[in-house]
């Protein structure tokens, strides 16, 4: 199987195919990342480097089998600006053609939810027999506007079914039959890394750690490492709908790099080659991959 990762980051699609013991004869990966590409070397160093999205040249590529990637999804996001993709003028770019004209005509584009159009050009271009794309859930327009372009409807998937995280995703892909995971309760206390000590929100006027048997985190986000979410609340709450009456405390903490692994259903310390930084945002950016290995694997059974 030859394998293209389009914004591979740290090669979450390659631990995916690597769990589930499918042959990868080559996995050609685009990245920009330099601290995503050192973390995806360190632990899979056969991965082929391609370069840019926007330079790759399909005809320098064997044929593709399957081919995979999440664009960037600042642009899309429901807590984001949601000004999708366009120019900067604020042209909405609106299908491939309309894209390719607009690139061949030196328009510069807004933010990078706009790079959606250079997966479907390599798409159009290599044909695979399977491909997948990720991103955040946003607004019917661009919702319409993707699933239009790609032909096929997202099938949602939030995280929670398979880790301790609440993450919820669109998944584009003609992989068939794909039902949702399992789940497999797993809890915020299931990845807790420093036993006794509970990243948590405080109530104001209570200095006790709120506890919270059977929760979730809060989606992980590529601004974690900055202690906020990308709307500007704190990061540090281990669940959803709990900010109207809370307070940061010294007795809050952050979660770990390992923990923010487990989240992500990483194996600990993939990242360590990172500084905890760059281990922040790349994980915030990744994909929980039992997620992505459930949607791989019906492609494995069809095969």
């Amino acid at each position: 199987m030859n394998v293209l990762s389009l914004f591979d980051g740290m090669a979450c699609g390659m631990i995916a195919l690597d769990k589930l013991g499918i042959q990868v004869d080559n996995y050609y990966a685009s990245e920009v990342d330099k601290y995503a590409m050192l973390v995806a070397d360190s632990n899979y160093p056969n991965i082929i480097r391609v370069g840019d999205v926007r330079d790759l040249d399909p005809s320098s590529l064997p044929k593709i089998d399957l081919l995979i990637g999440g664009s960037p999804c600042t642009n899309f996001s429901l807590i984001g600006n949601q000004q999708g993709m366009s120019t900067s003028c604020k042209t909405d770019v609106i299908d491939l053609d309309h894209y390719l004209q607009l690139k061949s005509e030196g328009f510069e584009f807004q933010g990078q939810s706009y790079l959606f159009w250079e997966y479907m050009r390599l798409k159009k271009d290599l044909n695979p027999e399977f491909f997948l794309l990720e991103n955040v859930k946003m607004t019917p327009k661009w919702e319409d506007t993707l699933s239009n372009a790609i032909g096929c409807k997202p099938i949602e998937i939030n995280s929670r079914l398979v880790s301790a995280q609440n993450r919820a995703r669109f998944y584009w892909t003609n992989i068939p039959g794909i039902p949702q995971p399992v789940e497999k309760n797993i809890t915020y206390r299931d990845i807790i890394d420093e036993p006794g000590m509970f990243p948590a929100t405080v109530r104001k006027g209570n200095p006790r750690p709120v506890q919270m048997t059977g929760e979730k985190f809060l989606c992980l986000t590529a601004t974690y490492y900055k202690g906020v979410r990308a709307d500007g609340r704190p990061a540090l709450a281990p669940h959803a709908g709990v900010f109207d009456d809370m307070q940061l405390t010294g007795e809050c903490r952050m979660l770990t790099p390992v923990e923010c692994e487990r989240l992500q259903t990483v194996p600990d310390n993939y990242t360590s080659a990172a500084s905890n930084t760059q281990r922040y945002k790349m994980l915030g950016n990744g994909w929980t991959v039992d997620v992505i290995a459930h949607i791989f694997k019906h492609m494995y059974s069809f095969l």
